[in-house]
């Protein structure tokens, strides 16, 4: 620690601070386009300036100099900044007046107004008039893709979209070229950009050069009600800020979250707001003639009950999908007690996870924060760009520190970060040791090492034995110990946690979701789960939002509401539990899913517990009682070696992962032009790698 005076204050701050975040720890505002806290210093944009007492007679970049760089005055005293003396202020305002020397004065139709850190700057620094009278500077705009639209001439080339895709997102998209006036950012080759993570440098852009291109001309930010909530596109669960304009969703921002995804979101978070508009169910639909025709609710709820008045409780099943949350999934397995049925399971990817054997068995129990802690890595069977892009970033965020090297078992894949590739299934997993010797030794004499098993080797024929196989690995290298769990599940639905922290699997001698779709039952309850095929003959109950896979099969179709338009409670993969806002309303006759539920357990006289979220959330709570802490619980990682006492010999095909196309997992996702425009350039990236 340091001790430093920042106008007249002394404080004591970590010597490896910047004068820029000395001065904001004692409080004081200092302005600033080029820097920021998550990017390398780039000392752009030399708005920042401050005064070092005993220093050089001019101005200091505060982002660009160190606490440790200054020296104390002749007596010893603690060195002394200013950021507010009249010399700082001039400074500043002659910085800002080259700024607009070239910027285009185009505030009125600029989607970045009303949030733009030039405008606010412009307030404090700026004067009303210039002492510069030759023509402006024009750069012609650039194609980058369908997120990201760029009016180039408002660039100030503060550069942290160069310095985000370089070093966050792992991939030199953007760079700038030229030289003093033909100085210019470009993708080079003018392409789409291919990152995942590209739409983070909208909110990165300090001006108005890098905008949102579906939310262009859309909406103002004083026009918009700002509702925070949880994402529920992968099982990262970031902290997102939705807003809306009346009834409809207009965009979607990121929240800081440093437990999670401190301040970025995927792209598919970004973006997938165009699909809560469109293929929307908002009426119930009954099957009459092999035809879905719409039907009041009565009539739903009447032909549901005709339908299981005939049929004993072991042959009706229920199943749960991705977005689901932990509300409407207890109120499901609540009604599937009632009917007397014990044929339920969330995982209709068909994992072979169960919750009986403890939290620690299927948590990603390092925790998204501590990925920074660990010092080797093996990931098994899993994409994490794809699967979880934030949980990628974070772990590229810990490799560029440097000794941490991370090996793969499975397909050969761009993470982003150099790895090494171990080999493809489940023989590498049995043999790692002699398959590669020197990176099982690394592994092994890491303090802190992790193993991430993703999805597609624990939905295989041999999950199970995968699980035990990777938990006797853990063990082996001492990945679990006193202080430390590097025993990691990545899971990739949002609900699936929390489904199996409330027991939403098959209970004594009941059916798993391979079974209850392939004919095991006569009457499916489906909630919103789209990524499974039911086989034809049983009655199909579908409880959803959109137009997809689950409604093409329904025999009766009840509207639910979207996630943005219900509160609810997810579990995020590291188990931490949060709960979702409500920021719109779903549209027509659509309800929220647990009051369907409710509603349809009293015309089948099986009324459930509850009539409000209030008493169903006490009833949950109740049975689960870890669900009411909004944080990380502890759990007992005895699970592990439970789990490891359990392996075996392994057989099966090559470790992949469960995302075929990252743009179109979900239905929401399916129903967004936006995703269907980026799937497609990806595909074609795809081809082009190929030949």
């Amino acid at each position: 620690m340091a001790k430093i005076k920042v106008d007249g204050n002394e404080i004591e701050v970590p010597d490896h601070y910047t004068l820029l975040q000395a001065a904001e720890e004692a409080g004081a505002e200092v302005p600033r386009f080029c820097f920021h806290e998550r990017l390398s210093v780039a000392g752009n944009c030399r708005m920042c300036l401050v005064e070092v007492k005993g220093g050089p007679p001019k101005p200091a970049a505060s982002c660009a100099m160190g606490v440790r760089d200054l020296r104390p005055g002749p007596n010893g005293e603690a060195p002394e900044i200013f950021t507010n003396t009249p010399m700082v202020k001039k400074a500043r305002e002659g910085v800002m007046e080259f700024l607009l020397i070239n910027h285009p004065l185009d505030c009125p139709i600029c989607d970045q107004g009303g949030e733009c850190d030039l405008q606010d700057q412009a307030m404090a620094f700026g004067v009303d008039s210039s002492r510069y009278t030759e023509n402006k500077r024009a750069v012609e705009d650039k194609y980058i893709g369908p997120l990201v639209k760029t009016i180039m001439t408002r660039c100030i080339h503060c550069t942290r979209c160069v310095r985000f895709t370089t070093e966050v997102a792992g991939i030199s998209e953007l760079g700038l070229i030229g030289r003093g006036e033909d100085a210019e950012i470009t993708t080079y080759l003018e392409q789409a950009m291919t990152s995942e993570l590209q739409g983070n440098v909208i909110d990165l852009c300090p001006v108005g050069a890098l905008t949102s291109r579906p939310y262009a001309f859309q909406a103002r930010p004083w026009e918009l009600t700002k509702t925070e909530t949880v994402d529920v596109m992968d099982a990262v669960g970031s902290a997102i800020r939705v807003d809306t304009r009346g009834r409809e969703v207009m965009r979607i921002l990121p929240r800081t979250n440093e437990l999670v995804n401190e301040e970025w979101i995927s792209d598919k978070t970004r973006f997938v707001w165009d699909g809560l508009r469109t293929q929307r169910l908002d009426r119930p639909y009954i099957r009459r003639d092999g035809r879905l025709q719409p039907a009041s609710w009565s009539e739903a709820f009447d032909t549901i009950k005709a339908r299981l008045s005939s049929v004993d409780g072991s042959r009706i099943g229920a199943i749960a999908g991705d977005l689901a949350n932990v509300e409407e999934m207890w109120a499901l397995k609540r009604l599937m007690g009632l009917l007397r049925s014990n044929n339920l399971d969330c995982r209709q990817d068909g994992s072979k996870i169960d919750p009986a054997d403890g939290r620690a068995s299927y948590l990603f129990n390092t925790t998204i924060a501590g990925i920074e802690n660990a010092d080797a890595l093996l990931i098994i069977g899993a994409n994490p760009r794809f699967e979880a892009p934030v949980l990628n970033a974070r772990i590229r965020k810990r490799w560029r520190r440097g000794g941490f090297p991370v090996g793969v078992i499975g397909e050969p894949v761009d993470l982003r970060y150099a790895v090494t590739h171990l080999g493809a299934g489940p023989q590498t997993l049995g043999e790692i040791e002699t398959v590669n010797r020197d990176f099982y030794e690394a592994l092994r004499k890491a303090e802190r090492p992790m193993i991430i098993l993703g999805q597609g080797p624990l939905a295989g024929a041999n999950g199970a034995d995968v699980l035990s196989s990777v938990a006797a690995l853990a063990r082996e290298i001492g990945a679990v110990t006193e202080g430390w769990n590097g025993f990691n599940i990545l899971h990739t639905a949002a609900s699936r946690v929390g489904g199996l922290d409330i027991g939403f699997v098959p209970q004594e001698g009941g059916l798993d979701a391979s079974r209850i779709v392939s004919g095991g039952v006569e009457v499916v309850f489906n909630l919103g789960a789209d990524e499974i095929e039911i086989a034809p003959g049983a009655f199909v109950i579908y409880i959803g939002t959109h137009g997809d896979h689950g409604a093409h099969r329904a025999d009766v179709i009840l509207p639910g509401a979207a996630y943005t338009e219900k509160a609810g409670t997810y579990v995020n993969t590291e188990g931490r539990v949060q709960s979702g806002s409500r920021a719109s309303f779903p549209p027509g006759d659509a309800k929220e899913d647990w009051a369907i539920l409710r509603a349809l357990s009293a015309v089948l006289n099986k009324t459930l517990p509850f009539d409000s979220l209030g008493q169903l959330r006490a009833d949950l709570f109740a049975q689960v009682p870890h669900l009411s802490i909004e944080e990380l619980s502890n759990v007992d990682a005895a699970a592990i070696t439970t789990l490891a006492d359990r392996a075996g010999p392994l057989s099966g095909d090559v470790f992949r992962s469960r995302i075929g196309d990252f743009y179109l997992t979900n239905p929401i996702a399916r129903a967004s032009k936006v995703m269907a425009e980026c799937s497609r350039l990806a595909r074609g990236e795809q081809l082009q790698a190929a030949e």
